[in-house]
């Protein structure tokens, strides 16, 4: 059993709640300009898919190999955390194969929007809303288990996801503020979004807090790495691609992954 005391449980809620609620910043975007820069967008994307790449791969899946070799030795610790982080990309893959995450409804210049069919913009918006949501708690988990290892990864992971989270909250305020012409229900809409991350984790939690080991501990994070190496190259980059008018997808996604390991260079110091 692994010891967490309850200052490391409430500072590591708070910042999952707090990456969690930039899908608010996002809906509030929506009601100073319809249309979202594409290029920022594009750049902003790729910048936080870059940022889970990295963090990912270089700190998120040690973790995990570190944890499992700690009971099982070096040679079955790296096997374990690879086929915790296979496991991870499955467990996505179903997610997202079942509840597709759809990122049109960003493009306010599609002619649904013009013709302002206002049941169909709800049902886009609602199936926005619903897809986002799932796609949310495995992205709390993640922030919450990275927390309680240790503030220098993170800090950095809820960053990247908070980024990410500020278009998600625009894809869906846009239909629900179409829909209902209520910034209202726009907000309380990214709101509920968003607050899947902090539920993801605290169900997570209070799942595994009686079995929490070592060897837990490699399992969540080698899922939580390719959970997020999946999110990265299936949505955010190919999103950050679509917007994109020159090369702000691989300027933001280098940017990310820079960012992402001087943060972690001075955390370490």
């Amino acid at each position: 059993m692994v010891d967490v005391s309850s200052e490391n449980l409430m500072i590591a809620f708070a910042v999952t709640i707090a990456a969690g609620l930039a899908t608010v910043l996002g809906s509030v975007l929506v009601f100073f300009s319809k249309t979202p820069n594409p290029r920022i967008l594009a750049f902003g994307l790729a910048f936080a898919g870059g940022a889970m790449v990295y963090v990912s791969l270089t700190e998120i899946l040690t973790k995990s190999t570190d944890a499992f070799s700690a009971g099982y030795g070096d040679s079955m610790g790296f096997a374990l955390g690879t086929l915790a982080f296979l496991g991870g990309v499955f467990l996505i893959v179903i997610i997202d194969h079942f509840i597709p995450n759809p990122h049109e409804s960003l493009d306010v210049d599609d002619p649904l929007f013009r013709h302002n069919n206002r049941e169909y913009i709800k049902r886009v918006g609602l199936l926005t809303a619903i897809a986002i949501t799932a796609h949310n708690f495995p992205e709390g988990l993640a922030t919450f288990f990275a927390m309680l290892e240790s503030p220098s990864l993170g800090l950095p992971l809820a960053l990247a996801i908070a980024i990410h989270n500020i278009p998600e909250g625009i894809s869906i305020a846009v239909p629900v503020y179409f829909a209902t012409n209520s910034r209202m229900w726009a907000c309380v809409a990214a709101l509920l979004s968003g607050l899947a991350e902090p539920v993801g984790a605290a169900v997570g939690y209070f799942i595994l807090a009686p079995f929490l080991s070592d060897a837990v501990f490699g399992a969540v994070f080698g899922i939580i790495a390719g959970v997020m190496v999946f999110l990265a190259l299936d949505e955010l980059l190919p999103a950050a691609k679509r917007h994109a008018k020159g090369h702000e997808t691989v300027y933001g996604l280098v940017s990310g992954m820079s960012v992402m390991a001087l943060s972690l260079v001075l955390f370490n110091f």
